[in-house]
């Protein structure tokens, strides 16, 4: 796991995910088995869906940087987060308060927020209107961490597939909650499922 700073003070990594399975492609249109976690040093270190294979990469930026903040896109996005709760004395889980019953069914919850509200590293929550999915701008960055509402396929980053949402639900609200953030003219999309991928890329 190579630990690869983006920009001062934002980092990357990605990992092969235990769970995946080859039908979750879903004939290419489906999420794969890589998948990418961030982190931030801003007044803090804050992580976003983390996985961790290898410790030694996150144990150095919290020596430098202190217990991480983790925050959570989606229910299915806990990922590595018990692991880190356990190995980082002070670290907390942050679930967006609609979803975080779910999210507690594979991680603790430690806070819990609103949209609206502070998040640590003056990161802002932003609905994506998909099973209480969030995505996360970086103010700092001009950049904004993606759950699973946009997926990475090589170059290109595509909308998730339709069928991605409740039975109670349209693609069509997420759809337009990516439209907002495109007007926001971020510098790039920080993808879960993916990498740090290029907005012109994004395929409608």
């Amino acid at each position: 796991m190579t630990v690869r700073e983006l920009s001062p003070g934002l980092w990357w990594w990605s990992a092969p995910h235990p769970e995946w399975k080859p039908e979750d492609l879903e004939g290419g249109e489906g999420w794969e088995q890589i998948v990418s976690s961030y982190a931030l040093a801003a007044d803090g270190l804050v992580l976003f869906d983390p996985l961790v294979e290898d410790w030694d990469g996150l144990d150095s930026l919290v020596e430098r940087h202190g217990a991480p903040a983790i925050l959570v896109t989606i229910l299915w996005h806990g990922r590595s987060a018990p692991a880190i709760l356990e190995r980082y004395e002070g670290s907390a889980t942050w679930a967006h308060e609609p979803a975080a019953d779910w999210v507690a069914e594979r991680t603790p919850v430690t806070k819990t927020f609103n949209i609206g509200d502070e998040l640590p590293g003056g990161v802002e929550a932003v609905h994506m209107r998909r099973i209480e999915e969030v995505a996360y701008w970086l103010p700092g960055d001009s950049s904004v961490v993606v759950g699973d509402t946009i997926l990475g396929h090589g170059d290109a980053a595509v909308m998730c597939p339709p069928t991605w949402v409740r039975r109670s639900e349209t693609i069509e609200p997420a759809r337009a909650a990516v439209q907002e953030l495109l007007r926001r003219r971020p510098r790039r999309l920080l993808l879960t499922h993916g990498g740090p991928t290029d907005p012109a890329k994004l395929e409608m």
